[in-house]
């Protein structure tokens, strides 16, 4: 069967454009919903699935590298659309692929390795939602010609609403079903959702103006004048653009984490850490009308609002929105229990600057590309979304310490001198490291108790350092004392290297006793007990006001505000430096005919 390859002379909405939105609604679901889950599954859902679950630091980096391969695939995504398949085809056959991914991830635990349909699903999901991704946003501008371009600006607009509206709902529900119902049906609904989403893309067949793949024209055209100097002018914005990424994807993975150590009373409902993701969607859906018909026209009336004015002001506002995130972290730091609305308000900070960044990228690479290659360099600005991924990745990898591990058939580690019968081995027992700091690490952590039982508080760091002075490891260096959190703390020593931030750093981690009540019906809770699994870590006596955690390494370089501020000071001189780039930068327009 033929379809129209052509755009007509109407002045109007073309008629394809509802299917594309709704197939775009349903999709984001889907790819939002398993997203806003993935960071606490992999933390704590992970073991009693069969795996191993994962530290905050290793869960984040782990999301951020899923990230970066969802886009690095729609590289993939783009040739196929503008050389074999053409962009139709491509989408509809890669979404196939991601619905498979989805099956995989609801499979999980189910006849076979956790890691097996974790990593395959992942992949899968990757393939799928990267391959399309490029084909989608440049399907969209495909549908509209000289005479309906006016347009452009609005439907990239509603076509990120729909992104949007997708992704509230999910990042609302699917948190909640994962809680209570588990990761099964948490990772299975979004793949029926995907399901519905080709299905509506499928109807509208007859509705799109279908270009063509441009086979070897595609390749006349990358290496004509044209196709090097568009591609030689946008790499180095989308690099800066790069950065912008590296700090908003962190709202899946390390914004979820403190969010756990804050008040998240909001309106007197209690959310969840992952919900809080919900008000980036939500805050999108609002701002974007008053953009789109209030502040762009207001401001251009002043001055003239181009692509590259707007996509510096949202590398700023980036910097400030991270600068409120460290702010609340350093109460955190401090014992303190900050309420939500810190973070709250740091997403109606960077969700303006996504508006300003990430939507204007869109439209802006899609007009600045060559007509035969409108997807691939769509590929290449969602390479930016990959770069900032696997840059958080790489980061927190870093600073990840190693942990030592034991051998399945062992419980004895020769220590730091690899010699068996010295001072410095290590032992697995009662479901613990046992090492020569032992007898000094849980003296500690009774002075910490006697102080909590008192003060009905975990002392600062500083004044935990000043109540553990008097103690040194059996290598005679002090003990350290931190606060993590107004429910957790850690003392360490450096172990037998008598290095800091070391695998062979040993220490306790307290966390204080809360009550059950809550968590007693969630679905994690009830898979611990028919496993037998309800308490991790040291055993516990029931008159004791910790839960004690042993551990050998396997902590953290940056940490706490630090970490944050880390990323609010790359952010910052990002953006400095984007200014003379911008004030250089010379436009132009390519649209279909």
């Amino acid at each position: 069967m033929s379809y129209r390859s052509h755009p007509s002379d109407t002045k109007s909405m073309p008629g394809g454009i509802p299917y594309i939105i709704s197939n775009e609604a349903a999709e984001r679901f889907s790819f939002y919903g398993m997203k806003a889950a993935l960071a606490i599954f992999l933390a704590n859902y992970l073991g009693v699935l069969g795996g191993e679950s994962m530290s905050e630091t290793k869960a984040t980096a782990y999301v951020s590298f899923f990230n970066s391969a969802v886009y690095l695939t729609p590289l993939l995504g783009a040739l196929l659309a503008d050389i074999l398949w053409g962009k139709y085809n491509t989408i509809v056959r890669l979404s196939v692929v991601y619905c498979l991914g989805h099956l995989s991830l609801a499979f999980m635990g189910v006849g076979g390795i956790v890691q097996f349909w974790l990593l395959g699903g992942l992949g899968l999901i990757a393939l799928g939602a990267g391959g399309i991704k490029p084909c989608v946003s440049a399907h969209v501008g495909d549908q509209f010609g000289k005479n309906n371009q006016h347009l452009l600006t609005k439907v990239f607009n509603i076509f990120y609403l729909s992104i949007n509206f997708g992704a509230v709902i999910s990042n609302l529900s699917i948190p909640w079903i994962l809680k209570w119902y588990g990761p099964h049906w948490a990772f299975g609904i979004p793949g029926v959702l995907m399901a519905l989403a080709t299905f509506a893309f499928w109807l509208g067949r007859n509705k799109f103006i279908h270009v063509p793949p441009h086979g070897e024209a595609f390749f006349d055209e990358l290496k004509s004048r044209d196709g090097l100097t568009a591609i030689g002018k946008l790499v180095p914005l989308f690099l800066f653009v790069a950065v912008f990424w590296c700090l908003f994807d962190q709202t899946a993975s390390s914004l979820v984490f403190q969010a756990e150590k804050m008040d998240r009373n909001v309106f007197g409902i209690e959310v969840l850490p992952s919900q809080i993701q919900a008000a980036n969607p939500f805050l999108i859906l609002v701002l974007i009308p008053i953009f789109t018909w209030i502040i762009y026209p207001g401001v251009n009336k002043l001055v003239p609002l181009t692509p590259l004015r707007k996509i510096g002001m949202g590398l700023f506002l980036m910097t400030i929105s991270f600068s409120v995130i460290s702010l609340a972290q350093e109460a955190i730091d401090r014992g303190e229990t900050p309420s939500v609305w810190w973070q709250l308000l740091a997403y109606l900070i960077f969700t303006t600057a996504e508006i300003l960044v990430s939507i204007v990228c869109l439209e802006f690479a899609y007009t600045q590309s060559p007509r035969k290659m409108k997807s691939f360099v769509m590929g290449i600005y969602l390479l930016s979304v990959f770069a900032g991924n696997a840059l958080t990745g790489v980061i927190n990898l870093y600073i990840e310490i190693p942990s030592i591990t034991l051998s399945e058939k062992s419980t004895h580690h020769d220590g730091f001198d690899q010699k068996k019968g010295t001072e410095d081995d290590l032992s697995f027992a009662d479901d613990k490291i046992i090492s020569p700091a032992q007898a000094t690490l849980a003296e500690a952590a009774a002075e910490i108790e006697t102080y909590y039982d008192k003060e009905e508080a975990l002392p600062t760091t500083e004044v935990g350092n000043g109540t553990l002075n008097q103690l040194k490891d059996p290598w005679g260096n002090p003990l350290r004392y931190t606060l993590i959190s107004n429910e957790k703390a850690r003392i360490s020593s450096d172990g037998p290297d008598q290095t800091h931030l070391t695998k062979w750093d040993l220490g306790i981690i307290l966390s204080a006793k809360k009550s059950k009540k809550e968590e007693e019906n969630t679905w994690l809770n009830r898979e611990k007990q028919r496993q037998g699994k309800m308490s991790t870590g040291a055993k516990e006596d029931k008159d004791q006001t910790f839960k004690l955690d042993y551990y050998a390494g396997g902590q953290t370089k940056l940490e706490g505000a630090a970490y944050f501020w880390f990323f609010t000071k790359l952010m910052l001189a990002t953006s400095l430096i984007f200014i003379p780039f911008a004030c250089v930068y010379k436009t132009k327009t390519y649209m279909q005919q």
